[in-house]
């Protein structure tokens, strides 16, 4: 798959998200984001069309926690464990939010949810799998778009909890 050779900065990105970057002083993050042609909404697509492993992609996924948004990433190649995010949460009931709650929330559809820039603050949780890599690539507010940045960076400016809430393997 190829990148589409965008103009300017700006058609990479949702501007929404371009002005989160921008506000958070990442601005240089815009000249790495990249447009494909083709939808990257999974992980699986994502990595083939960048050209990097599965886990190597942050999955931004927003679940319900007693009926309140909570936005949990986590590397591409690992499943949420649901259990262990109720047990971080102390809550009584999780389960992945409806697409109607992801756009109201975040502002983006699902596929294209990135790790920051949301229309609505939320509690973010960040699986510790992700430090295992020196760069991560997120969708950058649409389906068609993704960005590299450190892990590091990432938990920090999601304001997210490190914590391990990815299904382990028997």
């Amino acid at each position: 798959m190829t990148t589409t050779a965008a103009t300017d900065d700006e058609s990479r990105a949702h501007p929404r998200f371009a002005e989160a970057l921008r506000a958070l002083g990442l601005d240089g993050l815009l000249a790495q984001t990249l447009r494909f042609p083709e939808a990257t909404r999974t992980a699986a697509e994502a990595a083939a069309a960048i050209g990097c492993g599965v886990s190597r992609i942050c999955k931004s996924l927003v679940f319900a926690a007693d009926g309140v948004p909570v936005l949990v990433l986590v590397d591409g190649a690992s499943r949420v464990d649901v259990e262990r995010v109720r047990e971080v949460l102390g809550a009584g009931e999780v389960a992945r939010a409806g697409a109607g709650v992801v756009r109201e929330t975040t502002g983006y559809a699902i596929g294209g949810v990135p790790p920051f820039g949301h229309r609505t603050r939320t509690r973010v949780l960040a699986d510790r799998s992700l430090l295992a890599h020196d760069v991560v690539w997120a969708a950058a507010g649409t389906p068609y778009t993704v960005f590299p940045i450190e892990p590091k960076v990432l938990v920090a400016h999601a304001g997210a909890d490190l914590v391990d809430v990815r299904e382990q393997s028997a």
